[in-house]
């Protein structure tokens, strides 16, 4: 993790190539985050859905606080980021774990981890819509391969859906939310370093989910079971001790585009562990959605080709 934040955004590029350190904090990023989809589904057969984020959050935290303390980063944020950081804690945490967690026990893990994961769509139209930031062919190609996919994987769930509305739309808001709050995020100048954003937006949080839970969950409050204890410690050691310290710094460091469309091999995992743990079938559909999504992560990170010129100057990318 770099302990210096990204002033400024540098100009999108049709694709972007990841670093060595870029590629190993996805890598980790994408297990943790893809397999967590049916552990958080175990945990609120037993659990409070709000409890159970608050007491995962509760967790993380100190995990977060650890972090910055080896790394040597500062715990300092001027007076006058404070603002800034509120801004973003709404769109990047706030907005996203509440609906989500709501709506997780109303449908399969694996379709509310590919409804969720229409963000890179929505980063993608906001990015146009209020930043007026053109895609070019390639990153126009892998939004475009995105969006089928998540049809696709959407194929068998339809008739599902029809029945709980209410929680594919939060999912889907939500998802809307966290892909402007991308958008923001990577172009927020400040000086404030990306793991000390990511602790105090996660303190945030952490204060407004235990007193979400206090106040509509306390009369339903028992000791969880050993699932879903294990699926605490896991959120918040893994997920938010280091799930969202790295995608904050991806999502810095990488262009709204190309640090969405990196994490969608997220729902295919979380399709894929859903099945072996919870027993959801899979369909033709799913393959043919993987496919599309590694087309969508090779079109917008791939390296493009250049063509030297004749007349022997640089070439352009």
């Amino acid at each position: 993790m770099t302990q210096t934040a990204v002033a400024s955004a540098p100009a999108a590029t049709s694709s972007q190539v990841l670093s060595a350190r870029q590629l190993w904090v996805l890598a980790l990023l994408t297990l943790f985050w893809g397999i967590n989809w049916p552990i958080m589904k175990i945990a609120l057969g037993d659990m409070a859905p709000l409890s159970f984020r608050a007491l995962s959050l509760l967790l993380g935290l100190p995990c977060l606080a650890l972090g910055l303390t080896l790394l040597k980063v500062p715990f300092h944020v001027p007076r006058g980021e404070w603002r800034r950081i509120g801004l973003l804690t709404v769109s990047n945490m706030l907005v996203w774990h509440v609906l989500l967690i709501l709506a997780l026990p109303h449908l399969s893990s694996g379709r509310a981890a590919i409804l969720g994961y229409t963000m890179p769509v929505f980063s993608a139209l906001w990015g146009r819509v209020l930043f007026d930031e053109r895609l070019t062919w390639r990153q126009t190609l892998g939004v475009a391969a995105a969006g089928v996919a998540v049809v696709l994987l959407l194929w068998h769930e339809l008739t599902r859906l029809s029945g709980a509305p209410l929680a594919a739309g939060s999912v889907l808001v939500a998802a809307a939310v966290w892909g402007l709050g991308t958008q923001q995020l990577r172009r927020s100048r400040t000086t404030v370093p990306t793991l000390t954003i990511s602790f105090w937006m996660t303190a945030i949080t952490t204060g407004v989910l235990c007193a979400l839970a206090l106040t509509f969950e306390s009369a339903r409050w028992q000791m969880p079971g050993n699932a879903a204890m294990a699926a605490i410690v896991y959120n918040g050691v893994l997920v938010f001790g280091y799930c969202h310290a790295a995608w904050f710094y991806l999502a810095r460091t990488l262009t709204p585009v190309a640090s969405s469309t990196s994490v969608m091999l997220i729902p295919v995992l979380g399709i894929v562990s859903g099945a072996l743990w919870l027993g959801e079938r899979l369909h033709w559909q799913d393959g043919a959605a993987i496919t599309l999504i590694l087309l969508s992560i090779a079109a917008v990170l791939l390296p493009a080709k250049t063509v030297p010129p004749r007349d022997g100057s640089l070439p352009l990318p």
